[in-house]
């Protein structure tokens, strides 16, 4: 098995969440996302970028706006919108069991009486 395409797989997984808790800060453009992203070890390339902001405006998690830029043309502002607010949530939680549950087996504390159960949705 290759551990670089799995690597890669996984953040894939997680790039929606990513996109979406940086919005939660504020709004932003797609370029800065990718520096942030970068900032934060997880590069990202536009072309993967935007067909994801692309689906997350189609489904009504995320908005946009054009701003006029004093650096070039003008450019598109993302933001989340309330129901993105709410999908995050949803995100965080089952981060948090994924998480959790995670860190019992690197912790080696598990017994079959306290394992989490994930559950795939």
């Amino acid at each position: 098995m290759n551990i670089d395409n799995l690597k890669s797989q996984m953040r894939k997984g997680m790039l929606e969440f990513c996109v979406l808790l940086l919005l939660k800060r504020g709004d932003a453009y797609a370029s800065e996302m990718i520096a942030r992203l970068k900032d934060a070890h997880l590069i990202v390339m536009e072309g993967t970028l935007y067909p994801l902001l692309t689906r997350l405006k189609n489904d009504g998690l995320l908005s946009y706006r054009w701003e006029e830029s004093m650096q070039g043309p003008p450019r598109k502002y993302y933001s989340i919108t309330t129901l993105g607010l709410d999908f995050l949530g949803q995100l965080q939680s089952s981060w948090d069991d994924i998480s959790r549950s995670v860190n019992l087996l690197l912790s080696d504390q598990t017994t079959i009486s306290n394992t989490s159960n994930i559950t795939e949705e």
